[in-house]
């Protein structure tokens, strides 16, 4: 039986805190912002400007009941930013100084608990909104396994505001170990923060599997209806031996995924393949084979496990995006019509790709869940809308160094203004909005 019962529509509640925060004007540009630090590419029928720049690694963006803006910057802490009546920041301060502090931020609809997180721990702390201050910090869930991936996504469920998702990603590139769910990597559980001890849970022992199998999802959100929808970082330097012949796939192989990971209210355990099963990106790539774009697939099948396996045992992604584009964050529109995913870029693909903003359409289906609408099959479900300008050219020197921009957060704004958006470029942090124009 599940800790949890549903108490209310997220969408209702999601639809009151927006409904209460006063509607802002799109400025065209504001005073002491520069300019955007890296050129980029528009699609025809959005408008970008930059709204706040000189910040530290922006990594997440979410809003509080005051239409205020609480900006995630890796290594630094917590920002927090209120707006004049010209759409511009008219303040900033620091709200939660922590270098450990590195990307997952989330609020309950109330406004009045705020959760962050750092690569092996996980807070709370009460949040004022009127006056932009917290208090009462307290160690909610601790002991998460360190690794290649330190950041570690938060989402609180709205219908139930006691129930916090959060991600652990595999610490190597092949982790294969976390087959098992109780290593803790690789993975999103769930917690009942009103039963919290006082020291905090224990990440690898408490709490409940919502999914496993996952590489690295570090960005997730919900539809209307309450069901998670998450994007998924895969693997690097692919190869892949069938009869005794090795081939290296890593240019376009494994694709990166966008899973439906199901009702957080009804859904536990489920595997989606990592480490063992991948998805595809090209299929000419594996000769001789039936796999499609999105089918899963093995480094090396045999008679016992193979291609066939993986495709019946674990849960396909519902859409793929082009390998190495790191998506870092998703974000659906207020009636869901579209899901927008920020790419962080790679550095393991030449040419490069990624450094961009896509729109995933959704539609909604008869039963009235919701979906992409391209096919799982489909190499174009998805369209770029900001991006840079020759993402082949861009360079990748680390997590966050490169020549381009590095898109991070993904936030719609309940002012009005459009999608706000981050780059953890460490050449300085900066925020955009995207306003599709009417």
């Amino acid at each position: 039986m599940h800790l949890f019962k549903i108490a209310a529509s997220a969408a209702a509640l999601l639809g009151a805190a927006d409904a209460a925060i006063k509607k802002l004007p799109l400025p065209t540009s504001c005073s002491g912002v520069s300019t955007f630090r890296n050129q980029y590419t528009l699609a025809s029928g959005w408008s970008a400007m930059k709204i706040a720049g000189g910040l530290k690694q922006v990594r997440t963006v979410i809003w509080d009941t005051e239409g205020h803006m609480l900006v995630s910057q890796a290594t630094k802490g917590i920002s927090v930013h209120s707006f004049g009546d010209n759409g511009c920041i008219n303040s900033t301060s620091t709200l939660i100084a922590g270098t450990q502090l590195n990307h997952g931020l989330a609020l309950t609809p109330d406004g009045k608990t705020l959760y962050a997180s750092s690569e092996t721990t996980a807070y709370s702390w009460s949040y004022d909104a009127a006056t932009m201050k917290v208090s009462n910090q307290k160690t909610v869930v601790k002991g998460m396994a360190t690794g290649v991936h330190s950041t570690r996504n938060l989402l609180v469920v709205p219908s139930q505001p006691n129930m916090v998702l959060l991600q652990v990603g595999s610490n190597a590139n092949f982790d294969m170990a976390a087959v098992d769910k109780n290593t803790g990597r690789a993975i999103i559980k769930i917690f009942d923060m009103s039963k919290a001890p006082a020291s905090g849970y224990n990440y690898n022992t408490d709490g409940e599997v919502f999914g496993y199998g996952l590489r690295n999802e570090i960005g997730f959100t919900m539809d209307p209806n309450g069901v998670v929808w998450g994007v998924e970082n895969s693997g690097d330097d692919f190869t892949r031996t069938e009869n005794g012949q090795r081939r290296d796939i890593h240019k376009d192989n494994p694709a990166e995924k966008l899973n439906n990971l199901g009702d957080p209210l009804k859904t536990r355990d489920a595997w989606y393949g990592y480490p063992t099963c991948f998805s595809v990106w090209d299929p000419s790539a594996f000769t001789g084979t039936s796999l499609k774009t999105g089918s899963h697939f093995v480094l090396a099948p045999n008679s016992s496990y193979n291609d066939a396996t993986c495709n019946g045992k674990a849960i396909v992604p519902r859409l793929t995006f082009q390998a190495h584009s790191a998506p870092i964050w998703n974000a659906f529109d207020a009636d869901a019509k579209n899901m927008y995913v920020t790419f962080h870029g790679s550095w393991d693909r030449q040419p490069a790709t990624g450094f961009k903003v896509v729109q995933v359409p959704f539609t909604k289906l008869a039963d009235g869940s919701y979906d992409p609408v391209a096919p799982a099959d489909s190499m174009k479900g998805y369209n770029d809308i900001f991006s840079a300008p020759s993402p082949g050219s861009c360079t990748a020197n680390g997590l966050t160094q490169s020549n381009c921009v590095r898109l991070t957060a993904a936030a719609w704004d309940p002012a009005g203004r459009g999608l706000f958006v981050g780059s953890d470029n460490s050449a300085e942090g900066e925020i955009f909005i995207l306003t599709p124009k009417s």
